[in-house]
């Protein structure tokens, strides 16, 4: 066999093998845009009406990426043991209990004990103060830094393989890439796919809003 020959073997063998290749069904993109959180608070009714007012009413800013929910024009204060955060926004709609969610480093200037928490899992989390224009209330608890997590459809879970409360790892990329561990699931079907990071995970890995992360093995 001549070199010719050869490099003529050789050739079709990869043609074919890259042919074959082609033919595979794709794999399916598991990536996610980010929204990252700003410190808000959601309101009870009766919290509201004592910080704005009896029959005030939420005033929407403008809509969130979450179908149904909104950032207001109301905003209070966060009052700690050793420091204050003005202008935190209010959003809507109403709860049926009173959550702050704030990062770490919010809680280190307030001077509270971080307690990170799924939304709603609100017993034993830390104390606030929560001042408005017509009235102040003061939590035995309620404030929480919120656990990264994953909204996504039943759709989203389906095409991805996961179940509502799996865990999963989220990569991403760029000059400072990380790793995401302990992502929680959450589903249900007026969601819309987005991974919820607060902002000292965003600006510790250099993200923003909208920017695209892989779901990983962990």
């Amino acid at each position: 066999m001549n070199r010719e020959e050869l490099v003529e073997i050789v050739t079709r063998a990869v043609l074919e093998k890259l042919q074959q290749k082609a033919q595979e069904p794709l794999e399916l993109s598991k990536q996610i845009p980010v929204g990252v959180s700003n410190r808000h608070v959601h309101l009870s009714a009766n919290d509201f009406a004592k910080l704005f007012g009896p029959g005030a009413k939420l005033t929407k800013w403008k809509d969130l990426s979450q179908p149904g929910q909104y950032a207001c024009q109301e905003k209070v204060t966060l009052i700690g043991p050793k420091g204050v955060i003005e202008q935190v926004r209010v959003l809507g709609p109403i709860r049926q209990m009173t959550q702050v969610e704030v990062s770490v480093t919010d809680c280190f200037k307030l001077g509270i004990k971080p307690v990170i928490r799924d939304s709603g899992d609100l017993e034993g989390s830390s104390g606030i103060t929560l001042a408005g224009p017509a009235g102040v209330i003061a939590l035995e608890e309620g404030c929480i830094v919120a656990a990264r997590h994953i909204h996504m459809t039943p759709q989203d879970a389906k095409k991805y393989g996961l179940r509502d409360k799996d865990k999963v790892c989220v990569q991403s990329s760029g000059v400072r890439s990380v790793v995401f561990n302990n992502v929680l699931v959450r589903v249900h079907e007026n969601y819309r796919l987005e991974l919820h990071l607060d902002f000292d995970e965003a600006n510790g890995a250099y993200l923003k809003c909208g920017d695209m992360l892989d779901i990983v093995k962990c």
